[in-house]
Parts: C-alpha cells; sequence; structure tokens
C-alpha cells in the first residue's frame, strides 16, 4: 500500500504553497529524517523531513509549481516489497497511508520564530489524538530508536529536560506534540534519569485545526481560526467574550476600509490660542435658560465640527465620496463624530454643518452624544456622512491616526490642545497648538487635494473668527 506525501501546512495561516524544489528524485530511497522537498510559503521557506521509509516512487507535483493547496498529494513512497514502477495515485486517496513530513527552516531565509509553525507542521490534519480508519494508536518510538515529535515538542523537551522516548504522542501517527510533554511534566513523569509512568497521559484536547479557510465573525477575511487562536495561550488564562452586532459590524466594515480604501495621511499642527480666547468670549456670552443654565457651551471640538465642514465646502472637490464607478460630490457637508460607548462606538452625522451655528452643532452633539450612550439613535442619524472626526485629546494623545469609516472618504485624528515652545520672529514663544492628522482615501483625493483641505481647516482653526460670518 503506498504511501500518501501530501502538501503540509507549515504555518496557521496557510492555504497553498509553492513546491520550489524536490531534493530527492524518483526512484531515490527515502530514511525517516531525510529532507525531500523545499516549500516556499508568504513568511519562509521550509525543509521537509520524511518521517516514514521507502522508495520515492512517483513525483505528483512538479517543482517550480506555484499556488498547491494544502493536504494535495504531492508524491507517492513505496514500502518494503512493493514495486516503486507499478504504483498509482489512488483515486480519492482512501486506501493510502498518510505520510506525516516534518518541516524545518531553511536558515538564511526569513522564517518565524523558532516553534512557530510546529504545531501545524503536519500533513493529515487529522485531530490531535485521532486515528485515521479507527486505526490503532502508534509509538512514537520509530525504528532506530527515532523519536518523532514537532519541533515544538523538542525544544521545550530540551528546555526542561524531558526525555522524549517516554513520553505517549497523541498527534498524527503517535507524533509527540507540545501537548504531550506539557502533560508530561504536569504528572511529574518522563524528567531525563527519571522512570517514566504509564498511567501519565495527554489531556483530550479540542481538535487542532490547520489553516481552515476561517471568515471571523463579522464577514471579515479569512484568517486564524478560534481554535488556532486559543492555541497560542495557556488554557484558563483568559475568557471569551462573544461579539455583539456593534462589535461585528466595526469589525466588518473598518476591515474592508483598510483593505480597499487606500489610505494616506497627512498631519498640521494647530495654533490655538485665538480659538481659546474666542471660546472663553463665546461662552460667557451665553443666554440662560429658565432654570439659569447657559444656553449653550462650546467645546474646542465643536470648533473642530464646524471648521470641518466649511473646509468642505471651501475645497468641494474633497467633499465627496467613493461609489464604485463614479464620484458621489455633495451641494452641503455632512460630518460623522466619532462618540466612544462600552463595546463599541457610534459616528453620529452632523448634518449641513457648514450652515449650522456653533451654539447649534454644539447643542445636537450633546444629544447624540447622550442617546448613543443610551444606545437610542436612530439610523438615519449615524449613517452617511462624507467625513468624520475622531478625538482623543481629551486622553492626552497627542498624535494618531485613524480609519475611514465607509462610504466616506475622509476621516480627521484631532490631538490634544498642549503648550509648545516655538520660534517666532527670531525668539522663542510658548504657543498653545494640537495636532491634527487627516486620513484620506486616495480613489477620491490624491495628495495635492487633501493637502488644500487640511490647510483650509487648520486656516480657520487658527482664524475661528470665520467660523461666525
Amino acid at each position: 500500500m503506498p504511501i500518501n506525501v501530501l502538501m503540509p501546512a507549515l504555518s496557521p495561516t496557510m492555504e497553498k504553497g509553492n513546491l520550489a524544489k524536490w531534493l530527492k528524485k524518483e526512484g531515490d530511497t527515502i530514511k525517516s529524517g531525510d529532507v525531500i522537498a523545499e516549500i516556499e510559503t508568504d513568511k519562509a521557506t521550509m525543509e521537509v523531513e520524511a518521517v516514514d521509509e521507502g522508495v520515492l516512487a512517483k513525483i505528483l507535483v512538479a517543482e517550480g509549481t506555484a499556488d498547491v493547496p494544502v493536504n494535495e498529494l504531492i508524491a507517492l513512497i513505496a514500502e518494503e516489497g512493493e514495486d516503486p514502477g507499478s504504483l498509482e495515485a489512488p483515486k480519492g486517496g482512501a486506501e493510502a497511508k498518510t505520510a506525516p513530513v516534518e518541516p524545518k527552516s531553511t536558515p538564511d531565509q526569513n522564517a518565524a520564530p523558532d516553534g512557530a509553525h510546529a504545531s501545524y507542521a503536519r500533513v493529515d490534519q487529522a485531530p490531535e489524538g485521532a486515528r485515521p480508519n479507527g486505526a490503532a494508536e502508534p509509538a512514537a518510538q520509530g525504528t532506530g530508536g527515532r523519536v518523532f515529535a514537532s519541533p515544538l515538542a523538542r525544544r521545550i523537551a530540551k528546555q526542561e529536560g524531558v526525555d522524549l522516548s517516554a513520553v505517549k504522542g497523541s498527534g498524527p501517527h503517535g507524533r509527540v506534540i507540545q501537548r504531550d510533554v506539557q502533560a508530561a511534566m504536569e504528572g511529574g513523569t518522563a524528567k531525563a534519569g527519571a522512570p517514566a509512568k504509564p498511567e501519565a497521559k495527554a489531556a483530550a484536547p479540542a481538535p487542532e485545526k490547520a489553516a481552515p479557510k476561517a471568515a471571523p465573525a463579522g464577514g471579515a477575511p479569512a484568517g486564524l481560526s478560534l481554535d488556532q487562536v486559543k492555541g497560542f495561550f495557556e488554557a484558563g488564562s483568559f475568557e471569551e467574550v462573544p461579539l455583539d452586532g456593534m462589535r461585528k459590524t466595526i469589525a466588518k466594515r473598518l476591515t474592508e476600509a483598510m483593505q480597499v480604501a487606500p489610505h494616506f495621511y497627512l498631519t498640521v499642527d494647530c495654533e490655538l490660542d485665538a480659538l481659546m480666547k474666542l471660546r472663553e468670549t463665546l461662552n460667557a456670552s451665553a443666554g440662560k435658560d429658565k432654570d439659569g443654565k447657559p444656553l449653550f457651551k462650546l467645546s474646542v471640538n465643536d470648533f473642530v465640527i464646524k471648521a470641518m465642514g466649511l473646509a468642505l465646502t471651501r475645497v468641494p472637490t474633497a467633499n465627496a465620496v467613493w461609489a464604485e464607478d463614479r464620484i458621489l460630490r455633495f451641494k452641503h457637508a455632512e460630518v460623522g463624530v466619532a462618540v466612544a460607548i462600552d463595546g463599541g462606538l457610534y459616528t453620529p452625522v452632523i448634518r449641513k454643518a457648514d450652515q449650522k451655528t456653533l451654539s447649534a452643532i454644539s447643542n445636537e452633539m450633546k444629544d447624540f452624544a447622550g442617546r448613543a450612550r443610551a444606545k437610542k439613535l436612530k439610523p438615519e442619524e449615524y449613517q452617511g456622512g462624507v467625513t468624520s472626526v475622531s478625538n482623543l485629546g481629551m486622553f492626552g494623545i497627542k498624535h494618531f491616526t485613524a480609519v475611514i469609516n465607509p462610504p466616506q472618504s475622509t476621516i480627521l485624528a484631532v490631538g490634544a490642545g498642549e503648550k509648545r515652545v516655538v520660534v517666532r520672529d527670531g525668539v522663542p514663544a510658548v504657543i498653545q497648538a494640537m495636532t491634527c492628522t487627516l486620513s484620506c482615501d486616495h480613489r477620491v483625493l490624491d495628495g495635492a487635494l487633501g493637502a488644500e483641505l487640511i490647510s483650509a481647516f487648520k486656516e480657520l482653526i487658527e482664524n475661528p473668527m470665520g467660523m461666525l460670518v
């Protein structure tokens, strides 16, 4: 019965690999531990070791072949007594044995850290502890005294002084894997020079899968599966927090935004001295309601929203969004404002921000923020918009970049206002300033257009009286 050699999964996310080179040719005798091929992934080139012995009877995938799916049959090995020339690739592969192969890093490549790929270096992808076709569990001890173990298991065993020959393997074909070594350590067995206790067995873990085409919650592109992520951490060291609809939507939309919208970033420093003086004057002049409370209390963020709205109308070609085969350009500015809530955020939109007064924007934002935190906003109040403002200045953040919220084409990241020393007329001067970074969708705005937009914003912030007329 021939032994199948399959394309191995060399990393948690690997779905395909390039068969770079065969290091053995048809008719060569294969011994356990022989390097038979080199496989290229997007991260490294790996040498693949054979575990079973026999004769390389047939190469089914030629070297240089790209994008070979994981688990695809790439070669056949004839066992002792079989005629290599008579072997044919099995139909469906049900009757053939599966040959485990063990990867090892090529030294001159940018491989992941030692052990990073080890748990996934299997061909048959069977769950740990599972045996194909109900076969009896084989021993980890190979012919000639060789112990079949993953590179990570070997490294841990060496570090902890564990005798691998005394550890019972629960991996494919009896291979010793990380959990087996850890179980032996916890049971006090298999220490170098100590007798192994036959009752010490590895716990029955959840099945570990290699490189599935998993789609995370929210429809984001394929990534690590839940079992793979858990495999990186010690059991009991974390709690699972199920995703609600909001977090799923945020994950989906912003992942798509970073993959689809080509972002570029423009940063300016805005002086705030004139704005702070005007803000103080306007707040002091605010009328009172029947309860004696001010009719409005302007924040720096209210000025930022207004300035962004006016800047969009002063640079009308930037007041637009991408719509597949065309650009939609708007007559008025619609500015979203990020409001953080437990477990996520809302971005309510100030409609016609260019036309509204600072006091109207201030009161509208207070209403939006209160209802956002109570999760009582209507969809039409947080959908759409051309741009958004994300302000982390209250947390002391000086500078950051923000992810564009589709279908918008820009987002402004606002840092904290602070006193800074600058040189003015040849002498040092202390000013109050904040750093703002505009993220732009390059499909809608080119560099010069984005620069024109953020320059118009800076001009309004530094000359705030222009927002009152």
